[in-house]
C-alpha cells in the first residue's frame, strides 16, 4: 500500500521536526500551505539553502524515486485530513499529478509537515516506534 519504506519516512519525520523547529525557521501566519504560493516556498528554499538539516532534509526526499516522493506527497495529504485512507488511491493519483522536481521545497515548506506525516503512517498502520 504505501510506496515508501516507513523508515525512510520516519527518518524524514525525524529531519523535519529538526529543522522546522529551529528558531529561524518562520512560517507566516497564513500556515494552510495550500494557500503558500511557489514564490513563497521558493524564497524560503533559498533562504535556509545553507542550513546543514535542511540539506539532509531536501536530500534525502530529492533521492527518492518520483514513485515513492508521490506517496510521500500523498501521505502528508492523508495526515492532514485532505483525504481518507478509503481515499488513497485517489491521494496518490492526485500526487502523481501534481509531481514535479520541487516535491522537497513544498514539503519542507508546509508547516507541521512531520505531524501530517506521522498521523498519515499511523492512518495505514504504521509507526515510529
Amino acid at each position: 500500500m504505501l510506496d515508501v519504506n516507513p523508515d525512510t519516512v520516519c527518518f524524514i519525520i525525524n529531519k523535519a521536526q529538526e529543522f522546522q523547529t529551529q528558531e529561524q525557521v518562520v512560517f507566516p501566519e497564513e500556515t494552510e500551505s495550500e494557500n503558500l504560493d511557489s514564490d513563497w516556498s521558493e524564497g524560503f528554499a533559498v533562504e535556509h539553502q545553507n542550513d546543514m538539516s535542511y540539506q539532509e532534509l531536501k536530500s534525502t526526499i530529492d533521492d527518492l524515486e518520483p514513485d515513492q516522493q508521490v506517496a510521500l506527497v500523498a501521505l502528508m495529504w492523508l495526515g492532514r485530513g485532505d483525504f481518507s485512507t478509503e481515499e488513497w488511491d485517489a491521494a496518490i493519483e492526485q500526487a502523481k499529478d501534481n509531481w514535479n522536481e520541487r516535491t522537497a521545497e513544498y514539503m519542507i515548506s508546509t508547516p507541521l509537515v512531520a505531524d501530517y506525516l506521522q498521523e498519515g503512517l499511523n492512518l495505514l498502520g504504521y509507526s515510529c516506534d
